[in-house]
């Protein structure tokens, strides 16, 4: 029989879920999403809750074992208390996220629903570890390069939470002039650095055209952000003995040597020879990495 999980993860611009078979595939029709936003409240999130696993388990074979629900979340989360306190959704701190899937799944399957509650960039890199990129790696660090940026350790195919689950939330930590990572190196930060510097579009996708293109201030922001990401990584690989990293996330593609750039700049910049061996790698799980990762919490 096989065994089937509810993924959900929930992010600064959407909510998604998905039913992921044991094997860290995705059921053909369970994947949904709804938006979230800096306006999202507790009365919104728990009606995308409902919508988006309901959605899901409608479609679970009825020959399969369902075994729980795993929740990824865009942090910082308190995965005792089942509570998120997410820097992009400022109305929705305290929203207990946990006890909301756990209550819709319940509902539906009239059983009580085992429920795990995970930082998103956790479950990226446990989902990494188990069907993509970092697959083998004695100790590695998933993040993605998106609205936000975040990421996760797995060291010896486990994942680390840390003491209150928000182990490697790698966007907060502050680079120069007292920023984070995340308010220098996000595509929405990106974006703003360069119409500071004269640039007259708006989004990360517009950076990625106007650099191909041959804008230079679109060109200098996305070197600039890949710079700062490899500066990051190198106190990282440093601090952790890092083997591999995967970077994965919309703005990850901004440029097709967006990797290679961050490569460059965490071997420039990293202290000792153990850590500028650290290996960049792009995410092998694509847009479907999150939700793996949710599923591998109950899954795994």
């Amino acid at each position: 029989m096989t065994r089937y999980a509810l993924a959900v993860d929930i992010g600064g611009t959407k909510m998604e879920a998905a039913l992921v078979a044991e094997d860290g595939s995705l059921v053909a029709g369970s994947r949904s999403r709804q938006a979230t936003g800096r306006e999202a409240t507790f009365d919104s999130l728990t009606s995308s809750v409902r919508a988006v696993v309901a959605h899901a388990l409608a479609v679970l074979p009825d020959d399969g074992e369902f075994v729980g629900a795993g929740v990824g979340s865009a942090g910082p989360i308190d995965r005792a208390a089942g509570a998120i306190m997410p820097v992009n959704m400022p109305l929705a701190r305290g929203f207990g996220l946990a006890a909301s899937v756990h209550s819709a799944a319940s509902a539906i399957r009239g059983v009580d629903v085992r429920t795990v509650l995970g930082h998103d960039g956790g479950a990226l890199a446990l989902a990494e570890a188990w069907r993509g990129a970092t697959q083998g790696a004695g100790a590695s660090l998933s993040i993605v390069v998106s609205t936000g940026v975040g990421g996760g350790f797995v060291v010896n195919g486990a994942y680390i939470p840390g003491a209150t689950g928000n182990a490697g939330h790698l966007g907060q930590v502050r680079r120069e002039g007292g920023l984070t990572l995340e308010e220098i190196a996000s595509g929405p930060a990106s974006a703003q650095w360069a119409q500071q510097q004269g640039w007259s579009g708006s989004t990360g996708e517009d950076l990625a055209r106007d650099a191909a293109a041959g804008d230079a201030v679109a060109r200098v922001a996305i070197e600039r952000s890949a710079k700062a990401v490899g500066e990051a990584l190198a106190d990282a690989a440093t601090l952790v003995d890092l083997d591999m990293i995967a970077i994965g996330g919309g703005f990850s593609r901004v440029s097709g040597d967006y990797i290679d750039l961050v490569q460059q700049a965490l071997t420039a910049s990293a202290a000792h020879e153990y850590s500028r061996r650290a290996r960049v790698v792009r995410s092998g799980l694509g847009d479907e990495g999150p939700l793996i990762g949710a599923a591998a919490l109950v899954l795994r």
